[in-house]
């Protein structure tokens, strides 16, 4: 199995940016992982929230495949603890899913469009962070799933 996290705007948080490198040189060692940014949107001033989502959800489905599984990172979704995420992965990689692409999206959230293409969400926290700090925290939860997987000494009951 592959996983992709779709992020939109870049990292310009230096400290951050090394983290979410660290983790993700950690996570290769596991699964193949590729971290897409989409660029922000341009003018967004003279764009309402709707239409802000609308074009960032174009160019969100533009990175999907069909035979992809979309799962979004949303305040209304599921929430696991970090042994129930390890579970959860172990669960779509016996499933056969080629590509599990996990979406962070911009300040407003997702469009409809997004919403009716995705086949799941997952909430990290009932907390609020900033987009920046949720693409840390996601791969760091990737890693450490995939070590609770492996039985590795990295996460602690």
């Amino acid at each position: 199995m592959n996983i992709k996290l779709i992020a939109i705007g870049k990292t310009d948080n230096k400290s951050l940016q090394t983290l979410i490198d660290d983790y993700q040189k950690r996570l290769l060692f596991y699964i193949k992982f590729d971290l897409e940014i989409i660029p922000d949107i341009k003018n967004v001033k003279n764009l309402s929230e709707a239409q802000q989502k609308e074009k960032e959800g174009e160019l969100i489905l533009a990175k999907l495949t069909p035979t992809d599984q979309l799962i979004l990172l949303d305040e209304n979704g599921k929430n696991f603890s970090s042994v129930g995420f390890s579970e959860e992965l172990q669960k779509k990689m016996n499933s056969g899913v080629k590509t599990l692409v996990f979406v962070i999206g911009g300040p407003y959230g997702f469009s409809e469009t997004v919403y009716a293409k995705a086949q799941g969400k997952i909430s990290l926290s009932l907390m609020t962070f900033s987009h920046q700090m949720v693409r840390l925290f996601f791969i760091e939860q990737l890693y450490r799933g995939f070590t609770i997987l492996r039985n590795e000494p990295y996460h602690h009951q």
